[in-house]
């Protein structure tokens, strides 16, 4: 058996030679193959009807602009006299007196805990004593010193050499919310009292003895200078800074005050002549016009708006002050001081009539 080849192996043989004899690769270039001379062209979109794909699109392209902006003259300055006046500069510190920062902190966690006094509708009586200036000046416990009445609406007061500091409030409120706002009344309503200081001396450490005037919502930490917490402003006499809801330096608004004189210091509540914009916050937009005016033997000397554009990295508003709370005169001292306040009108310096 080993001497002859199966039939079907030599099928095999001759299918193999067939296919070798009668398939043969297709003519030219395989189908992905181009010759390197010839350029490529991308096939062309599908263009629409009656488009010529030759023509550029009619009409300048997209970035062009046929009538260029008009040429703004930058050398133009503009009037500056028509724009409204920066806000004060503050300061960190005051250049002459300044509490310690336990004290500060001290009076930061009393306001936290003891919110203001929402207004109460006064007494008829409570509202002639203010009308005549019939008021008191409460001594708080902080205060060094001697407080007698020298007439009525007047007070007189002295300190002791060192005296830390103390806040004398008045025994009624001056403005009262619900009665006197321009809101109820239709009326502007001015506050005012005055101050003369007699005499300085020495203060603490190096710092002279001074006074401030000023307006307070209560409750208000008497230990602190008004001004320095919130529902407070004021004027400081040795430096010569106003200060609102201000716990830093104050900004620069007048000369120091000296022995001798008489100041005092006002604040107007009136209807905006403008009505409110609704479309804005409250914030933005008081509902009452509130002017503070300040003097200086019987002169108006100078003044500022409440609500002034202010500095957002320092200054904490104008809560307590903008006419919806109750407000009280206050007498800020330390050092070694003699002074003298006055409620009562027929003693000012200054008149409303003459204003």
């Amino acid at each position: 058996m080993g001497l002859f080849k199966s039939s079907q192996g030599n099928q095999a043989d001759n299918i193999g030679r067939e296919d070798s004899q009668n398939y043969a690769p297709p003519p030219g270039p395989p189908p992905s193959h181009r010759p390197s001379n010839e350029e490529y062209h991308a096939p062309r979109p599908s263009l629409p009807p009656g488009h010529n794909y030759d023509l550029p699109p009619p009409g300048p392209p997209p970035s062009h602009k046929v009538d260029p902006p008009p040429y703004h003259n930058w050398t133009v300055i503009p009037d500056t006299a028509l724009l409204p006046p920066p806000p004060s500069l503050g300061h960190e510190a005051s250049p002459t007196g300044n509490a310690s920062l336990s004290d500060a902190d001290r009076a930061h966690d009393w306001c936290r805990t003891y919110p203001l006094i929402r207004p109460h509708q006064p007494a008829a009586v409570h509202l002639d004593s203010v009308k005549n200036g019939n008021l008191e000046l409460v001594r708080p416990s902080e205060f060094q010193g001697g407080l007698s009445k020298a007439g009525l609406g007047c007070w007189r007061g002295s300190t002791v050499p060192g005296g830390r500091d103390a806040c004398l409030l008045s025994s009624l409120p001056c403005y009262f919310a619900l009665a006197d706002s321009p809101l109820a009344t239709g009326m502007k309503k001015i506050i005012y009292f005055e101050v003369k200081v007699l005499s300085y001396g020495r203060g603490r450490g190096g710092d002279a003895s001074s006074l401030a005037l000023g307006w307070c919502a209560l409750p208000y930490p008497t230990w602190r200078m008004p001004g320095w917490e919130r529902g407070s402003l004021a004027v400081h006499g040795d430096d010569g800074r106003k200060y609102v809801n201000d716990t830093w330096g104050g900004k620069d608004f007048t000369s120091a005050i000296q022995a001798g004189q008489t100041v005092g210091l006002g604040m107007v509540f009136s209807i905006p002549d403008t009505p409110p914009d609704y479309a804005s916050s409250p914030a933005q937009t008081p509902s009452i016009n509130v002017d503070v005016f300040f003097t200086r033997n019987g002169i108006k000397e100078s003044g500022w708006s409440l609500h002034e554009e202010l500095d957002a990295q320092i200054d904490l508003g104008v809560d307590g002050l903008d006419g919806q709370f109750d407000l009280y005169a206050a007498v800020g001292v330390f050092g070694s001081i003699e002074f003298e306040v006055n409620f009562n009108k027929t003693r000012w310096l200054w008149q409303p009539s003459l204003s």
